[in-house]
């Protein structure tokens, strides 16, 4: 079996780019389609544009503070569930 080597350097925007550009214009898309309906109340779309300035922190933690801010940080167990699955996000 060859020996492992160090691959050679990655240019990380030539890979991720054309992906990260696809994904900010869904995110744009869908709070101008929100907007016209009238729905910029709504938690969820609130949680978005909070998670949308955590883009602009200088630190490299902004997926994991994307995470924490759209997690449900309650410990305790509610009695019953009022949805049948997971919402995204909890009010703020």
């Amino acid at each position: 079996m060859p020996e492992w080597t160090t691959p050679a350097e990655v240019n990380l925007v030539d890979l991720g780019f054309m992906d990260a550009r696809s994904k900010l214009l869904d995110v744009a898309a869908f709070l101008d389609r929100v907007q016209r309906a009238g729905q910029e109340g709504d938690f969820r779309v609130q949680a978005i544009k909070q998670a949308i300035k955590v883009l602009h922190q200088s630190e490299s933690t902004r997926a994991k503070d994307i995470l924490l801010l759209l997690s449900d940080k309650s410990s305790e167990p509610i009695p019953q569930a009022t949805t049948q699955g997971a919402i995204g996000a909890v009010p703020l």
